[in-house]
């Protein structure tokens, strides 16, 4: 959306309660989530009014209460307002991360390639890219192993490669899970004489749900213990077959301390981009994404930026997420000033009023009035999006196979033993189903920790637990994420599960939760051979029109209701724990001394 069509967008909102007063002529953009009080805002009523809308469909909700779009359809249809649903926030639309790098328009020229590198720990990612860059990044590291995320830019035989060291695949799919497809190849960098570890496993499981090109960089060929034909078995384990053995894999042997192998890295590095076809407009005003920030005591607000598509210059008015700024200064990734930064360029940007969060998506407005009301907006979204949260759950991925919106379903595995994960994976993967199929983004054994819910959260994935909890905290995580954990402790209700989830029939089941008891007392007989059991409640509260059973020993006599509930003869609503009642039931007549009457009702719960 150009600056024109987003000043448009919201000067219209503003003026909602003018325009439906003349009739449905417009359409008003709703997001996914709001408040009763921003939807007064966007249809000129007053929130009493909205609010008495709701009531005359049933629903009671306050000023300050989160609705779904579907909810404020019932108020905007009563005032005569056509809406419809936004995919994202404006600043959304303005930058679509994928399409920032990837323009096709007359002013697009080739960018170069933003490659990230992953893989386990201690095996030589930051040595390698330090050996590309002829620098010594690692030596100002502490331990010697990566504690942030730098970008850097080389130049190889005329032509200019970014790239992104991070301190592992959590951070990669961080900044993804926001919406961000900042990464054009990964390089996954293994250890000649340690092959294939837990972490190699997980990037590997990371780079796949990306969906991006893989190039297998395999490093420490000059150790003796050096054994390259065992990584790419071990790849093969893992569906990545290089070309040596027949398959699309790019691998490359190299010495990060030699500097062996770095030339024909970077040579199909560019290969890959030039089939890649990675384009962008740089005459067009910027739009990325924040890699990472930190707060320096001497400049205030400190950023690292990827621009994407246009070029970012100094005076620039900037957004990114709620927070907006004009742009002060900037370095390039060698410390040096700038005064633009060009399509797959990172920098340091000074001039945001506070600090954004990493994997924000930024970009560039006309306006200081435009910029402050899209972080305005983005704000008020984000704080929506925390009270709702995405939920994404079996049952609702179910609905979306009903629709035909959801192809896939992706499933993050955890189990207790390296077994189990693989007898459970191998299930799994054989369910098929005409309109949807299983998809497993990543199985390992341990704990669900929050590396999982990450990936899940970035792949709309449901993370599954057989035989293993979670880590402490990540069920906090998870909630705030809107990510489902589901455990299982039994091979065959897990599959049933998922096999009908892609059949589409998927129940929600019920769990019985007994909500007060009351031992019969005595037995009074009442007119036309009623009997009345006089009880004293034992924990709990009963109340009339409950639902209960009459046990007897260990045996369910009967499944009843409660028609009248006494005090004394007093008619009364609820007995409290400790309180002598009088109840009498729906159909059953047959009470003795001892019986327990139970009140229980049926609550949802995950299967």
């Amino acid at each position: 959306m150009t600056s024109d069509g987003r000043r448009s967008a919201v000067e219209s909102r503003t003026q909602a309660g003018k325009e439906s007063r003349r009739g449905p002529s417009r359409v008003l953009v709703l997001p996914q989530a709001l408040t009763v009080k921003h939807l007064s805002e966007l249809v000129d009523q007053s929130p009493i009014d909205v609010i008495k809308q709701l009531m005359r469909s049933g629903i009671m909700v306050s000023m300050n209460e989160v609705i779904d779009h579907e909810v404020a359809t019932l108020v905007t249809q009563a005032f005569g307002i056509k809406t419809k649903v936004a995919d994202a926030s404006d600043l959304g639309k303005h930058l679509s991360s994928e399409e920032a790098g990837s323009e096709t328009d007359e002013g697009s020229v080739s960018r170069p390639p933003v490659v990230t590198i992953l893989g386990h720990v201690d095996h030589g990612k930051t040595s390698l890219l330090d050996a590309v860059r002829k620098a010594h990044v690692a030596d100002a590291e502490v331990g010697g192993i990566t504690q942030h995320i730098g970008a850097y830019q080389i130049e190889h035989l005329g032509h200019k490669m970014t790239f992104l060291d991070t301190p592992g695949h959590a951070a990669f799919t961080a900044i993804r899970s926001r919406g961000a497809r900042v990464t054009d190849i990964a390089v996954l960098v293994v250890a000649a004489d340690d092959g294939l570890m837990p972490q190699t496993i997980e990037a590997i499981n990371h780079a796949k749900a990306a969906e991006v090109p893989i190039i297998i960089a395999i490093n420490k060929m000059d150790l003796p213990g050096a054994d390259p034909e065992r990584v790419k078995r071990q790849l093969s384990e893992h569906n990545l077959l290089v070309e040596d053995w027949g398959g699309e894999i790019i691998s490359v042997g190299v010495s990060a301390r030699t500097g062996s192998g770095l030339d024909e890295l970077l040579e199909n590095i560019q290969v890959l981009s030039e089939i890649s076809e990675l384009k962008a407009n740089p005459d067009k005003p910027a739009a990325g994404v924040i890699i990472e920030t930190r707060l320096d005591r001497r400049r205030g607000p400190t950023s690292t930026v990827l621009v994407q598509g246009g070029t970012l210059k100094i005076g620039d008015l900037v957004v990114a997420g709620s927070v907006w700024g004009k742009v002060r200064a900037m370095n390039n990734d060698l410390g040096e000033p700038v005064k633009e930064l060009g399509p797959s360029q990172p920098g340091e940007v000074l001039g945001f009023s506070t600090l954004p969060e990493a994997g924000d998506l930024f970009a560039v407005v006309a306006t200081e009035r435009e910029a402050r009301t899209i972080a305005t907006d983005q704000e008020r979204q984000n704080s929506a999006k925390q009270s709702q949260g995405r939920a994404l759950t079996l049952e609702e991925v179910v609905k979306q196979i009903d629709i035909g919106d959801v192809k896939e379903l992706n499933l993050v595995l955890k189990a207790d033993v390296q077994g189990s994960a693989e007898a459970v994976r191998q299930s799994l993967e054989q369910l098929t189903d005409d309109e949807a199929k299983v998809r497993i983004l990543h199985s390992g054994v341990g704990a669900i920790n929050e590396s999982d819910v990450l990936l899940a959260s970035a792949s709309l994935a449901i993370v599954i637990g057989f035989n293993v909890g979670a880590e402490p905290g990540v069920d906090r995580v998870a909630e705030r994420m809107g990510v489902e954990l589901r455990h299982y402790n039994i091979i065959y209700r897990l599959i049933e599960d998922v096999e009908l989830a892609l059949h589409g029939i998927l129940e929600p089941t019920y769990t019985d939760v007994v909500v007060a008891r009351a031992e019969v007392r005595e037995v009074f007989p009442a007119r036309r051979g009623v009997q009345i059991a006089g009880c004293r409640v034992l924990d709990g509260r009963i109340t009339r029109g409950a639902a209960v059973r009459v046990i007897r020993g260990t045996t369910a006599m009967v499944e009843s209701t409660i028609t009248s509930l006494r005090h004394f003869r007093e008619e009364v609503n609820d007995a409290n724990a400790g309180t002598e009642c009088g109840i009498l039931l729906q159909g059953f007549n047959e009470f003795e001394t001892g019986d327990v009457i139970e009140a229980h009702r049926q609550e949802r719960s995950q299967r």
